[in-house]
């Protein structure tokens, strides 16, 4: 345990978080996603739910200000303006950790899974609600 940080930020994840460099993709993964067949190592967060994870990590690593969109969610298959329960947690999780320049933005379910086979890591959590998937892109870190 170290002070000030969030308990579910395991050593692995810590590490694969300090790791990553600017402009890499971490996804966070439901119980539901294919994460070992993606590509990218996996974390597990066995048991954690996917906005818990997605918290955890914004306590700790910026999202990348220099693109249009740095947080994406999988779009609805079928009805890609649908909206599930999650994605509010998800939006709640940026406002908390970011400025209101970022948003949550959809991407439709096959591309979803060629970006996360892309990605840095896939922390594979035991979230049980559809839909529980979101890819960050990191950002830097500034000096005061």
């Amino acid at each position: 345990m170290l002070k000030g940080l969030d308990p579910l930020l395991t050593p692995e994840l810590l590490s694969a978080l300090r790791a990553m460099g600017h402009g890499d993709e971490i996804a966070i993964v439901d119980g539901n996603y294919p994460a070992t067949s993606a590509g990218p190592p996996v974390i597990r967060l066995d048991g954690v739910p996917a906005d818990a994870a997605l918290n955890a990590v914004l306590s700790v690593m910026p999202l990348d200000d220099f693109v249009p969109e740095a947080a994406w969610c999988m779009a609805v298959v079928g009805d890609p303006e649908a909206e599930q329960p999650i994605f509010d947690s998800f939006r709640a999780a940026l406002a908390r950790h970011e400025s209101a320049e970022f948003t949550l933005n959809k991407v439709e379910r096959f591309a979803f899974y060629a970006r996360v086979a892309s990605c840095f890591a896939v922390v594979a959590t035991g979230e049980r609600r559809l839909y529980g998937n979101v890819i960050l892109k990191k950002g830097v870190v500034r000096t005061n």
